[in-house]
């Protein structure tokens, strides 16, 4: 993997990260596809949005097909029919999720599966076992993540163990035969001086790129953008930044303000399939009835598919209905809304009016003024 620095507007970068597999144009927005697949869609729906990397969640893929089913038939890339990069994580966030039905040791964890019952132990290198198996071309250490509010007692043991487990990673990643390139998790909660020294310990250990984790798991907006742009002013420049799973596009423009490169989220599969819809004016949701003989577009100026041919009455009678081409169409414009934000950014970066495009959006876009940056 390689990254290099095209342009700059204050803390803001525009760069490219290459891999084995392809190009990826930052500041990025990863689609989630879980479990091989973005909810709803196909990769020629992705590659139209203007996808150009996706995430693939490592503990759901190890309950159901399992990585060595995925790895004998050619790896996730082949087994998804998708041609371009694919970041894993390393499934730490879902199994400390289930914390009725995991048991957390220095060892690893030990979990239940929800679907048959069966046990299954996740360690620092059974993690990336997994992830090599699959073929992913980014992979990431087990970690624990704290959900917000944490004591500071257990915050410093919790990044205490974070750091060793990313140690056996690295020990693990190193005798595998992948060529993936592995980045650190900075962990360390809602204390500043806490994340400080996370940053300051996991660059120490050498990775090839470093992710932010811990955001957005109950914390108040403001002190989760001065918390990312306090470790992203600690990484090293001439590596990439990964914030993971946010966020909301307002938390995609300050996190990109602050210096972020990558993210990850749910939310535009995940609310389209609740009917909300992510326009420039805005989410509005589809089945409120003032939108019953509405003719308009979701969003006039948007290219996607769904704008292009069909109606908000439309898209709301499908929706109502519980046809299965709403989830389709809600899904395609929610994603491309989310590319095309990134890809605006990008262009604002490279031509330094960053600050005018975000005055614009804002201007627009309704966000309350408790969730918005401090700055």
């Amino acid at each position: 993997m390689t990254f290099a620095l095209l342009a700059t507007d204050g803390a803001a970068r525009r760069a490219r990260l290459t891999t084995a597999h392809g190009a990826v144009d930052t500041p990025a927005f990863m689609p989630v596809g879980t479990r091989g697949t973005v909810k709803a869609l196909g990769p020629d729906d992705l590659i139209a949005a203007g996808a150009q990397i996706v995430l693939a969640n490592t503990y759901h893929l190890l309950l159901r097909p399992g990585h060595d089913l995925i790895r004998d038939l050619g790896g996730l890339h082949r087994f998804m029919a998708w041609d371009g990069p694919i970041l894993t994580d390393s499934g730490g966030f879902q199994v400390f999720s289930l914390a009725k039905i995991r048991t957390m040791s220095e060892n690893g964890v030990e979990f239940r599966s929800p679907i048959d019952g069966s046990t299954h132990l996740l360690t620092p290198e059974r993690s990336i076992e997994i992830q090599h198996a699959l073929g992913a071309d980014i992979i990431h250490p087990l970690d624990e993540c704290l959900a917000y509010p944490a004591t500071r007692e257990a915050t410093e043991r919790s990044l205490a163990l974070t750091l060793r487990w990313a140690r056996r990673a690295q020990a693990a990643h190193a005798e595998g035969a992948s060529q993936a390139a592995l980045f650190g998790i900075v962990q360390g909660g809602a204390w500043d001086d806490v994340r400080e020294r996370a940053v300051a310990e996991t660059v120490a250990l050498g990775f090839d790129g470093y992710a932010i984790g811990g955001m957005a798991v109950g914390e108040p907006k403001p002190l989760m953008y001065t918390l990312t742009a306090s470790v992203a002013a600690r990484l090293p420049a001439a590596q990439p930044r990964y914030l993971m799973g946010v966020g909301k596009p307002e938390d995609l423009i300050e996190a990109v303000s602050q210096g972020v490169d990558l993210f990850d989220c749910v939310l535009p599969t995940r609310n389209a399939r609740n009917g909300q819809c992510f326009t420039t004016e805005g989410p509005l949701v589809i089945k409120h009835a003032e939108y019953a003989r509405d003719a308009r577009p979701l969003q006039d100026d948007c290219g996607c598919y769904a704008c292009r041919r069909f109606s908000r009455a439309y898209l709301r009678h499908l929706f109502l209905s519980e046809e299965l081409l709403a989830f389709r169409l809600l899904s395609l414009h929610n994603v491309h809304f989310f590319l095309g934000l990134m890809a605006s950014l990008r262009s604002a970066i490279a031509e330094r009016r960053l600050e005018a495009f975000k005055t614009r959006f804002f201007d627009r876009y309704p966000v309350p003024a408790a969730e918005r940056s401090s700055d």
